[in-house]
């Protein structure tokens, strides 16, 4: 793979092709030499505008890759532990992913009510979803049915962080949030909670990634009250 260095001296061999082409097209008259000379301009040209988009995209990622640390730490304070694991990560974005965090939380919570496994395996961990299916299982035996009514986060923070030895990248998240929760009979009748309470429940949860994987997405591994 090049480095920024290698394009960049690709670029100078090109703008120095590009000189010469000039000044032999300016000397030869010949028809067939000249339609050399125009093909291999156009090559080069050609060349220079895919090591040009190369350098641009490098820069870019570059100015992301800088971008993302600025915003984990403000400017003129040290970096904690926390932001130092975070930035360990590649390309990890703390914005992004506390809101594809919340989107997850408010997924894996309707789709654990409503006894939905196949959006939770997409989702959450093998251990973790087994864990799911015997809470949904043990609610289909006795005829109950969850609800949960999502109001909104109160909080949404990333509190720990590490990476393992094999490169496998582990982030907990604290979300408070307004939820009204009931539990229901095979009759529709509340048996649990209540329709106008609105409850401010803490949820921490911790999602996984390896650090080495093309895919974006983080298996949710663990949730605690």
């Amino acid at each position: 793979m090049m480095t920024h260095l290698d394009i960049l001296v690709l670029l100078v061999v090109v703008v120095l092709i590009f000189q010469r082409l000039r000044s032999v097209l300016g000397t030869r008259p010949n028809n067939i030499e000249e339609k050399k000379i125009r093909l291999s301009k156009e090559n080069a040209e050609k060349l220079y505008n895919i090591l040009k988009d190369e350098a641009d995209k490098m820069q870019a990622a570059e100015e992301k890759s800088k971008d993302s640390a600025a915003e984990l730490v403000p400017e003129g304070e040290p970096l904690s532990e926390l932001d130092k694991t975070l930035m360990e990560i590649p390309n990890f974005n703390k914005a992004k992913f506390l809101k594809s965090a919340e989107n997850a939380f408010q997924i894996i919570t309707e789709a654990f009510n409503k006894g939905d496994a196949e959006t939770l395996e997409m989702l959450v961990n093998k251990k973790l979803f087994k864990k799911f299916q015997e809470v949904i299982e043990d609610r289909k035996q006795n005829n109950l049915s969850a609800e949960t009514d999502f109001i909104g986060f109160d909080k949404v923070e990333i509190t720990k962080a590490k990476i393992s030895a094999d490169k496998v990248a582990e982030i907990t998240v604290e979300f408070v949030s307004e939820q009204v929760n009931i539990l229901r009979d095979a009759q529709g009748t509340v048996i649990e909670g209540d329709e106008n309470y609105i409850q401010n429940i803490t949820d921490v949860w911790t999602f996984e990634r390896a650090i080495s994987s093309t895919s974006p997405n983080w298996l949710l591994i663990s949730t605690k009250k």
